[in-house]
């Protein structure tokens, strides 16, 4: 799946750097023009298609830019102040670049549907991205979601973490695995953290419930931290686990060519693709999750078994629908070696991520220096 973030005209009116933010639409039907024609974007999601892959875009259904095109004929469209001024920010924010939208109004949310279905049904999307969606009630997204799968099955990403969402929504943010992955990363705590985080997946969720994992996304990159910092040479093998724990991964952009740089949010920031120098890492890893079910949430959470859960060593298997996939994850800076105790019951012939395997010596099976070995149990 191919998320795009916001495709639309940004505002003018009280526009926050040189830019704007593509959260601040100007125009729901449109596209920004800076990005080309509707043309050429009905030509980038048939290309898509073509080659197999689905188009979401992001949809702003909390706010829109103070001049959008609804202000004119439609202020009753948005919040009102104490004084019964129009449009005003969202209340509790420092969004002054944006204009709340009023869900007590059925025309507003009218307008708001038709918008949303107009993109799935005369330009073909597959879904959206919702921007805080847990700031819009829920029973707007419960009732729009039937009426865009009656035009073809979409597919909806929440910006929010609350159980709930899944009532209307496929797939909601894993934020507490990526809070968690930063804390083993700074050492505040370790890998026995993972064992209890699972556990508190099931009791929380459904096994239907599908939840994003990252390691980093366009907020955490702006406004946060530098995925380099955070995870410096383990940077590889903690995106690995969000393709290891359950849930859907997600690759920001720039994160296969190495980002180094916080982007800037209000101004134009492009990303320098380099050389590419993660693409065979992140091929690696959606090869292995592509072709085996151990992986995948689809509808059945599996078994995690932890074997070790040390400051450099991570050590588990899963398992699912006769399937048993054995990970071993070096965080250190010096080679481990595996045990035939550890690696009993696994091919250790050839590794998952790509590269063949080792041949075991007198010491063990050596696994390098911040490295991910991904083995399937022998048949």
């Amino acid at each position: 799946i191919i998320w795009l973030m916001p495709i639309h005209p940004i505002g003018e009116l009280n526009r926050k750097g040189t830019l704007g933010s593509y959260y601040a639409v100007k125009d729901y039907k449109a596209v920004n023009p800076e990005y080309g024609t509707m043309a050429d974007f009905d030509n980038l999601v048939k290309t898509a298609h073509d080659l197999g892959l689905k188009v979401i875009i992001d949809w702003v259904a909390n706010h829109s830019s103070p001049d959008n095109v609804w202000i004119k004929d439609n202020l009753d469209f948005y919040t009102k102040d104490s004084l019964g001024n129009a449009p005003i920010p969202t209340i509790g924010t420092d969004w002054l670049d944006v204009a709340d939208l009023n869900y007590d109004n059925p025309k507003m949310r009218e307008a708001m549907q038709d918008a949303m279905i107009y993109w799935v049904k005369e330009h073909d999307i597959d879904g959206y991205r919702c921007d805080v969606a847990g700031m819009v009630p829920l029973d707007f997204w419960t009732d729009t979601r039937p009426k865009l799968d009656a035009i073809k099955e979409v597919f909806m990403l929440a910006e929010g973490a609350e159980t709930e969402l899944h009532e209307a929504f496929n797939m909601t943010y894993g934020w507490p695995l990526k809070d968690l992955l930063l804390e083993i990363a700074s050492g505040k705590k370790d890998f026995t953290a993972l064992e209890t985080y699972r556990k508190e997946v099931e009791e929380k969720y459904t096994s239907n419930d599908l939840i994003m994992y990252f390691t980093t996304n366009h907020d955490e990159n702006s406004w946060n931290y530098l995925e380099a910092d955070e995870f410096g040479k383990n940077r590889i093998n903690y995106a690995a686990l969000t393709y290891l724990m359950g849930g859907m991964p997600l690759i920001y952009g720039g994160q296969e060519s190495g980002l180094d740089k916080q982007l800037e949010f209000f101004e134009k920031d492009p990303i320098d693709w380099g050389n590419y120098q993660y693409q065979d890492d992140y091929k690696n890893l959606i090869n292995a999750y592509k072709g085996n079910e151990a992986l995948w949430n689809n509808g059945d959470w599996g078994n995690y078994e932890f074997i070790k859960t040390g400051n450099d060593a991570l050590y588990f298997t899963l398992s699912k629908h006769n399937q048993k996939i054995g990970v071993f994850q070096n965080y250190g800076d010096s080679v481990q070696y595996l045990s035939e105790k550890d690696l009993a019951g696994f091919d250790y012939s050839t590794n998952l991520l790509g590269n063949k395997g080792q041949t075991m010596d007198d010491q063990g099976l050596p696994l390098a220096a911040h490295s991910t070995l991904l083995l399937k149990a022998k048949q």
